[in-house]
């Protein structure tokens, strides 16, 4: 399987502004719990989004450059057996390529931006 270069993460913005001072992000609860940093792939930020943030505001959408974490990212298997991209490692922010609110609309749905594989 091909690494899919950009990669994203949905983060609170309270989170996020700790990792910014720090210069790195260690991941979130979940993450943590886990050991490894969840990210989605373009196709899959809706998804997520709606899974696991239903609802919540004050976030931020966040897209890595995937390309250089080597064997530290794994796709691995989840929801209906897509792959899912993990991170066995600390994101350093010098991979993020740019950050984004994740408003809500009317109906509650994350306004999710248009995405780049």
């Amino acid at each position: 399987m091909s690494v899919t270069p950009t990669l994203y993460k949905i983060v609170t913005e309270t989170l996020w502004q700790q990792a910014r001072q720090s210069g790195v992000f260690h991941g979130a609860g979940i993450d943590l719990n886990d050991g490894f940093i969840h990210f989605s792939t373009a196709d899959q930020v809706k998804q997520t989004a709606g899974l696991h943030f239903a609802g919540q505001s004050g976030l931020l959408l966040i897209a890595v450059d995937g390309s250089g974490f080597g064997d530290k990212l794994v796709f691995e298997p989840s929801r209906g057996g897509d792959l899912f991209p993990h991170l066995y490692a600390d994101l350093p922010l010098a991979a993020v390529l740019w950050e984004a609110p994740l408003p809500l609309d009317q109906a509650g749905a994350h306004i999710v931006p248009e995405l780049q594989p």
